[in-house]
């Protein structure tokens, strides 16, 4: 058997690289250290004077959520896999002698920003850098939602029925072991999909209609970049057309055109809009007991071709980061999403920045 050699480690990440390391290519293009102001302010550590083991650096920190976020892995893993992988230990800036956060600490960490509400901070800051790239919001913007899974509570139907109302069940008060396992703030909805042709070729008289349990991510996309430029997370039952109303536009974008499905289609929207100076190309509805026009058929297929490209990021978001919410309530869920939006968007300014050098 071979002995181990002093550059072995050396030779071995060479490798990494060549095979194209993600991670690799995330440091050299995503300046983490923008970060680094907005994570001191939330996490306010104290300045050591009082003694104890210094916290871990807090830009090495977020690059773990990174990580998690981008293989979708609960902490224990993460804890793993960092001692385990040449790659995540270079991407951490870590040698083999270094102490590695174990899953407590990265627990803590990011419970730390949740309840300061980092995310939103955190967000806009790589915003502000990728239109400091030259990667400003243009051509308009797309918005759409999607429903996140969150793990299925087994609850009677009168706490389901307090949980709507806004009320504590009565038996949980007294319990606050139970309590911190119940999500009061994700719902059931129905999740329609379209019929599949059977196996002797008909189709269904119907779609599907799914029960689905969770949250659901709503996102507005600039046109030209495909960048997330605003975000909002709802429990999954919530309305998407009203969302709209609610800092989902983007007015800094250079174009007032807004597209979105027939789930935004209402007059409280097409005023809002025509209000805040935005040209509607959102789709029409089928008019109730009667065909769909021609003249409108036809628009709503044009503007389909361009509302569709916000389906790519909910795809990546899924297929590639595995998106799904593990923690319980709305202010962690938000956390979840947030990260997943913040990893898409470096992920697509890799994408770009790799366009422009081979260009």
């Amino acid at each position: 058997m071979k002995q181990p050699g002093f550059f072995d480690v050396e030779e071995r990440l060479a490798r990494l690289s060549g095979l194209g390391d993600q991670l690799e290519a995330f440091s050299r293009t995503v300046d983490f250290e923008v970060f680094r102001p907005d994570l001191e302010k939330a996490l306010a550590y104290s300045d050591g004077s009082k003694g104890g083991r210094p916290p871990f650096d807090p830009v090495l920190m977020f690059k773990i959520l990174v990580i998690q976020t981008l293989n979708n892995l609960s902490d224990e893993r993460t804890e793993y896999l960092i001692n385990d992988r040449l790659s995540f230990m270079r991407f951490l800036g870590l040698r083999l002698s270094d102490r590695v956060p174990d899953a407590k600490t990265v627990w803590l960490f990011r419970e730390r920003l949740t309840q300061a509400g980092a995310i939103e901070r955190l967000f806009d800051r790589f915003d502000t850098t990728l239109r400091n790239a030259g990667y400003l919001p243009m051509s308009g913007q797309i918005l759409d939602a999607t429903l996140v899974a969150a793990p299925k509570q087994r609850n009677t139907n009168a706490e389901k029925a307090d949980l709507r109302a806004g009320r504590l069940p009565e038996d949980w008060q007294d319990k606050p072991a139970k309590l911190a396992h119940k999500d009061r703030h994700a719902r059931w909805t129905l999740k329609f999909t379209k019929a599949k042709r059977q196996d002797d070729g008909t189709m269904p008289s119907s779609d599907l209609a799914i029960p689905f349990f969770g949250y659901k991510s709503h996102i507005s996309i600039d046109r030209k970049y495909r960048f997330i430029r605003k975000w909002k997370t709802t429990d999954a039952a919530a309305s998407d057309g009203a969302r709209l109303r609610e800092g989902l536009l983007d007015k800094t974008n250079t174009a007032s055109s807004v597209w979105a499905d027939t789930a935004y289609r209402s007059k409280a929207n097409e005023d809002f809009m025509e209000k805040q100076g935005f040209v509607s190309k959102v789709h029409r509805k089928k008019p109730q007991l009667k065909p769909m026009p021609r003249h409108i058929q036809k628009s709503n297929a044009g503007k389909s071709v361009i509302r569709s490209r916000v389906e790519h990021v909910f795809a990546d978001q899924k297929s590639q980061m595995g998106l799904f919410i593990r923690t319980v309530g709305i202010t962690r869920a938000t956390m979840r999403i947030g990260l997943a939006n913040i990893v898409y968007n470096m992920r697509r300014f890799l994408f770009l920045e790799r366009m422009n050098v081979s260009a």
